[in-house]
């Protein structure tokens, strides 16, 4: 099916532009968010009277979200999970939990605006690319820890993993240290 941008949409075209879909992707994706009309000789007629006025929006919501990217970009945000010694998540972070950590931190944003590739399974810092218009990209920092406490040290560069073995390395030596002063075991 051919349709007509309304927007810019990624991997597919500017505005204004007659591309050809799969029916599908235009059935269920273009046409309902309106991201793209039907290219028929009267859609073609009306995208044309109205193509300042769309010029006009789409340069509103770029200067818009780069307002917000400036203020964004580089948020670090706390998500806290639950995790095994080794650092792996019982579970992930995915899209959606990043979102509301977001919104939560006074942000509007919703989960379609999260790109990550695979979804969060370790602890730690991590990017994420957040998507504010076709044209402006933010990049947040994702602390996913145990606890706030642990969030801080990690945020100071601390390893939350290493400090835990070390910390058990030192009880191992005092257990030994305990066992070798009270002598030999008598049987």
């Amino acid at each position: 099916m051919e349709v007509i941008l309304l927007e810019r949409v990624a991997k597919l075209g500017q505005m204004g532009e007659v591309v050809r879909v799969k029916d599908g992707f235009a059935r269920n994706f273009l046409l309902p968010r309106g991201k793209a009309l039907r290219a028929t000789e009267a859609n073609k007629k009306q995208f044309d009277t109205q193509r300042a006025q769309l010029e006009t929006r789409s340069l509103e919501r770029k200067q818009e979200a780069d307002a917000i990217a400036a203020k964004l970009n580089g948020q670090s945000f706390i998500i806290i999970r639950q995790a095994g010694e080794s650092g792996v998540l019982y579970g992930s972070v995915s899209p959606r939990d990043i979102a509301e950590a977001i919104t939560a931190g006074g942000f509007s944003v919703d989960r379609n605006q999260i790109t990550l590739n695979a979804p969060i399974k370790t602890l730690g810092l991590h990017q994420a690319p957040v998507a504010l218009h076709p044209e402006v990209d933010a990049k947040v920092t994702i602390n996913v820890a145990r606890s706030v406490d642990e969030a801080e040290r990690q945020a100071r560069g601390e390893s939350v993993t290493t400090r835990e073995e070390t910390h058990l390395d030192e009880l191992g030596l005092e257990i030994g240290a305990a066992l070798a002063d009270a002598g030999p075991s008598q049987e």
